[in-house]
């Protein structure tokens, strides 16, 4: 770990546990306030697309603690001083990650859910009740004892549809989510806060289709540093990792700081806030090992590209300066929106600039060049000459 005032700090590298960061003493980045306004001054079903490896988990950790009124865990932070109530809500927490990629995998795993619920609550299912009908029965259960409306949190929920996209389980993995989700909708009076996290967007074949009063606020200007972490925060809270990793590479502080955001910067999520957003999983590796490396590569983040991105596509576009209308990056399925918007959403390019007709893409930072360049490489015959890398 990192050495700061003789003491080591701990660095939240890899853990997506809000109760574990705050419990255990990690240091923790505090976006508490945004998640406050989130949740009580936001939409009541909120969608939120943003890469592998940006902190979504964390934040559906952080919004569970924050329903569930576990005000322990957030002494000393922004929230405490627009909290007032603490009041508990029950909470229904899918991790569709851990769905696997076939129908009957995904039903497994909302068995295996479900079925922990129905412990909690005392239900009873008959073996003829589907999917669906535990589920709402869950949520309406939930409300009955508690008295409060229901918290739920989903999140990653294309990571099943991802995994089984041109495979024959694609279909199978579409009707389940089509039967169970179909529940948001029709128990819209039992229910406080419905928040979604993914990556792509299944719009007409899954969550969306079921779910129409569902606003993605993915670019929206006030949630746009909502994962990540800016500029700003990396001088309120990363400074002794800064001083520490300039001593170990014999670097300026300047240097340091230069360095990092080459490698780690430049993501925008809003054409109405382009704050930049450092890429948070590879800068507190960084931070960590005192090292520049290709750490989002290697944790898993390049897994789906060749699914959704033609090998030619990656060779022969000029992806340095690359135009997309808006309606396709803010609104499109990522099956008909073409290589860019897939490799917008996956975290391969960010926006650049905007203007009355759409968004400028490019490249975010120089650890996602390499990244592309190294899927993209070995893959490569002796029919094109690699001169032909669009970087």
């Amino acid at each position: 770990m990192i050495i700061a005032n003789n003491e080591y700090r701990k660095l939240p590298v890899g853990i997506q546990s809000f109760n574990v960061i705050r419990e255990e003493g990690y240091l923790y980045v505090d976006k508490t306030d945004m998640i406050w306004k989130l949740a009580n001054q936001g939409f009541k079903y909120n969608y939120l697309s943003r890469p592998r490896r940006f902190g979504k988990s964390v934040l559906i950790d952080t919004l569970q603690a924050y329903f569930e009124g576990r005000k322990d865990l957030f002494e000393g932070l922004k929230i405490m001083e627009l909290e007032k109530d603490w009041k508990q809500y029950p909470v229904i927490r899918l991790d569709m990650s851990r769905g696997g990629a076939t129908a009957n995998e995904v039903k497994a795993y909302l068995d295996r859910t479900f079925d922990v619920y129905e412990q909690l609550y005392g239900i009873h299912i008959k073996p003829t009740d589907s999917l669906g009908n535990r589920f709402d029965l869950i949520i309406k259960t939930a409300y009955k004892q508690t008295g409060a409306n229901v918290a739920i949190l989903i999140d990653e929920y294309d990571s099943p549809l991802q995994h089984s996209w041109k495979t024959p389980e694609h279909e199978g993995c579409t009707d389940v989510y089509r039967s169970v989700f179909a529940i948001l909708k029709a128990d819209d009076a039992y229910q406080r806060f419905v928040f979604i996290t993914g990556i792509t967007k299944f719009t007409q074949i899954s969550l969306f289709s079921v779910l129409n009063n569902l606003t993605n606020i993915s670019f929206l200007p006030e949630y746009a540093a909502i994962c990540g972490i800016t500029e700003e925060e990396i001088g309120q809270n990363f400074k002794p990792e800064l001083e520490r990793m300039a001593e170990v590479n014999g670097w300026t502080l300047q240097q340091t700081h230069d360095n990092l955001k080459d490698y780690y910067d430049g993501y925008h999520f809003s054409r109405r806030n382009m704050v930049d957003i450092y890429n948070p999983f590879s800068l507190l590796n960084a931070l960590d090992t005192q090292d520049l490396s290709c750490f989002w590569v290697s944790s898993g983040a390049t897994s789906m590209l060749p699914k959704f991105v033609d090998n030619m596509e990656l060779r022969l576009r000029n992806f340095e300066h690359c135009p997309i209308l808006r309606k396709t990056l803010e609104s499109s399925d990522v099956i008909n929106g073409g290589a860019e918007l897939f490799l917008y959403q996956t975290g391969y390019l960010t926006i650049k600039s905007s203007d009355e007709f759409g968004y400028f893409l490019g490249f975010p930072n120089q650890e996602v060049k390499q990244a592309l360049y190294e899927v993209v490489l070995p893959t490569q015959k002796s029919a094109i000459d690699s001169s032909s890398v669009p970087f």
